[in-house]
């Protein structure tokens, strides 16, 4: 699918119909200024995948250097620590996943 590109006044203008579009097509619409693109309007959805996405490969690249520096711990503390954060993130989303939780 093509990424959208709205001109700004769009947003102040058909502001409904550019969620509508974010929700449905699960992705971006690029709001220009000037011509020029400005700004990138994510379904909250998406957001939130995108950014427990971006936090899990971060995790997952610490743990990378973590193994090559030697610094290990036992494989069940591991998992016992990986299975509480993913139980706290599912009771953070079901609560309405606050932006600053996340």
């Amino acid at each position: 699918m093509e990424t959208a590109i709205r001109p700004s006044a769009d947003l102040r203008n058909h502001y409904s119909e550019i969620s509508r579009q974010c929700k449905e097509s699960r992705e971006a619409v690029i709001i220009t200024v000037n011509g020029r693109g400005d700004t990138a309007v994510l379904g909250l959805q998406v957001y939130y995948q995108m950014k427990s996405e971006l936090e899990l490969l971060r995790t997952l690249a610490e743990a990378e250097d973590d193994v090559k520096n030697g610094r290990l711990a036992p494989m069940q503390n591991s998992f016992d620590d990986l299975r509480t954060s993913l139980l706290e993130r599912k009771q953070t989303f079901k609560e309405g996943g606050k932006l600053d939780e996340l």
